[in-house]
């Protein structure tokens, strides 16, 4: 009952995110340098990061966990952190300091995997309650 298409995405999204995490740390580095970035504001943004890359980690291991045992519990916990993490992934769209284009790209793809990884942990969850 394990979903063949939900563990590959949760691979991609894996792989993705230490891009995202490397690529968001490198632009939150560069907005410091170029632009006149307040120091009250650079704490929070990077806080905001290193706290969603402990989420993410936590999400993935719960998602190939309960994927992989075919368990109702890990997959919805999860999910659950899927909330979390697009709570974040919406701060550093659209409530930073700065938002560059690379931003929003960066940001609309990792929401995107959010949505369709979110729409096959429902059904996951789904084929093993049944």
């Amino acid at each position: 009952l394990s979903s063949l298409p939900l563990q590959i995405l949760l691979y991609v999204n894996g792989v993705y995110y230490i891009f995202y995490f490397l690529a968001t740390l490198a632009l939150i580095i560069y907005k410091s340098q170029v632009f006149s970035y307040p120091d009250d504001f650079l704490a929070p943004d990077l806080a905001v990061l290193f706290l969603m890359a402990i989420l993410e980690v936590l999400r993935l291991y719960l998602g190939f966990k309960g994927n992989l045992t075919e368990a109702e519990a890990p997959l919805g916990l999860s999910l659950g952190l899927t909330v979390g993490s697009v709570v974040l992934c919406v701060y550093l769209l659209l409530w930073q300091t700065y938002v560059l284009w690379a931003d929003v790209l960066l940001n609309a793809v990792l929401l995107s995997a959010y949505g369709l990884e979110s729409g096959f942990k429902v059904m996951a969850i789904a084929a093993f309650v049944s």
